[in-house]
């Protein structure tokens, strides 16, 4: 079995904004994200919604996809994954801004949503 590439910013493949002058908002719904809980080594579901407004270029869906189903074999906590899905993204895009929002399925009774923002520093 080939060993799996692990997640990172470079995977994430962009392309011109087409209205560079405008800012609009793209939002983007992954209802299928999976990663594993670092200590019980289970699966975790989740919904991870982008929000961002572009700057000089878009993110390119199927690479986007393809970056996140790379995360199904990460023993990553919530907390750390919504943070680096948010992180390799800005690496990746550099938009003026952009949210990304995890919720991730009950277990236990408890579910959780982590919220993670960045805004571009203007100058």
């Amino acid at each position: 079995m080939a060993e799996q590439t692990a997640p990172n910013a470079d995977q994430l493949e962009t392309f011109p904004n087409p209205a560079p002058g405008r800012d609009y908002t793209i939002e983007i719904v992954c209802p299928e994200f999976t990663s594993m809980c670092p200590k019980t080594g289970q699966p975790d579901f989740g919904t991870i919604t982008y929000t961002y407004v572009a700057d000089k270029t878009c993110v390119e869906l199927k690479s986007l996809k393809l970056y996140l189903q790379l995360f199904r074999s990460q023993g990553i906590f919530y907390e750390a994954v919504t943070n680096r899905l948010l992180d390799d993204f800005v690496k990746a895009c550099q938009p003026r801004s952009c949210k990304v929002v995890g919720a991730f399925t009950p277990r236990g009774g408890i579910s959780s949503i982590i919220t993670c923002t960045h805004v571009a520093k203007q100058g």
